[in-house]
């Protein structure tokens, strides 16, 4: 990785600095509620395509202000389930404190990996954080990929997995109308087939694209097996070596990229307040197989002789109307 870049546009000097070993730069030069060119947004995504976490302190932002920094990046996507922002969707708000803890984030994860396309990549911006706790944590899955052995990289080529929102659900509750709007949104958001190993379309370096929040299991792969594999792979966000931890000071922004990191947001800081502000940048490409694809017949199970064609058969069984 390149420890550090400079340059200048319009003006202002950009300087980027590696501040961790595999992910993780700080950028100064730059007033973001001032807005950015061209040229500077060129800078910041060579950057974090490099780095994959960049963080910029002493920025004072409004939600607008955040909104109109992100869309220099591209469309923003509007998040179906987070504590959204009535007037602007696209802003997500996590005001938690004592009366409203957080959740759900204390998981590692990549946002909305449940999209066909999931974000490119997202900006968090501290408004009214505690002195300490509520750090967040991200895990480099470039950093994860390379660490594997040759023969465990092999093994992956060509996997494919599913994305579903399952933590989501539970959102949903348990009445008629509840179960009635779930089904709406698993229409909108069926299931999405990613690539185990996908190629980052900017770097081309390979990665691990799974997550535990949001992938159900690998295609065509035995259960069991499947999900031994799953949490082996989910384990590598734990290695220290691929992490950059970051404490939050007000006015601090990150940007990450989310098809290359997972990130985990310590639940530490209850009942002080934590109030941040978020916009999420949409994928431009659905993330791509480093490899061919696998062929099903070389994944599934082999207990049983009975052939693939004659096992979608099911036996037979099919939903019927009554007991």
């Amino acid at each position: 990785m390149t420890a550090s870049l400079n340059t200048t546009t319009s003006g202002s000097k950009i300087s980027v600095e590696q501040i961790n070993s595999f992910l993780g730069a700080e950028v100064t030069g730059l007033n973001l509620a001032g807005g950015i060119d061209d040229a500077d947004v060129a800078t910041l995504e060579a950057a974090l395509a490099e780095h994959e976490v960049l963080v910029f302190r002493d920025q004072a932002l409004t939600g607008e202000e955040l909104m109109a920094l992100g869309e220099k990046f591209g469309a923003l996507s509007v998040h179906p389930f987070s504590p959204n922002d009535e007037k602007s969707p696209a802003l997500i708000l996590f005001r938690n404190d004592e009366n409203t803890p957080p959740w759900g984030t204390d998981v590692w994860h990549s946002d909305e990996t449940f999209r066909k396309v999931p974000p490119l990549a997202t900006m968090l911006h501290a408004l009214d954080v505690p002195r300490f706790g509520g750090d967040t944590m991200f895990a480099s899955m470039t950093a994860a990929f390379e660490g594997l052995s040759d023969r465990m990289q092999h093994f992956l080529s060509g996997l494919e997995a599913e994305h579903d929102f399952v933590i989501f659900k539970a959102l949903f509750g348990e009445t008629a109308e509840g179960r009635e709007k779930l089904l709406k949104y698993e229409q909108e958001y069926p299931p999405a087939l990613h690539p185990v190993v996908a190629a980052h379309p900017v770097t081309g370096r390979k990665l691990i694209f799974v997550n535990p929040q949001f992938t159900t299991g690998i295609k065509g792969m035995d259960a069991a097996e499947s999900r031994q594999l799953l949490t082996q792979l989910y384990d590598l966000t734990k290695v220290p070596e691929y992490q950059y931890r970051h404490h939050w000071t007000n006015n601090t922004l990150v940007m990450w990229d989310n098809r290359s990191t997972q990130h985990y947001a310590v639940h530490d800081y209850f009942p002080k307040k934590r109030y941040m502000q978020r916009v999420t940048i949409s994928g431009r490409e659905a993330p791509r197989n480093a490899f061919a694809a696998a062929d099903v017949e070389h994944v599934k199970s082999r207990k049983t002789r009975i052939p693939s064609d004659l096992l979608a058969l099911k036996g037979g069984h099919a939903p019927t109307k009554g007991s």
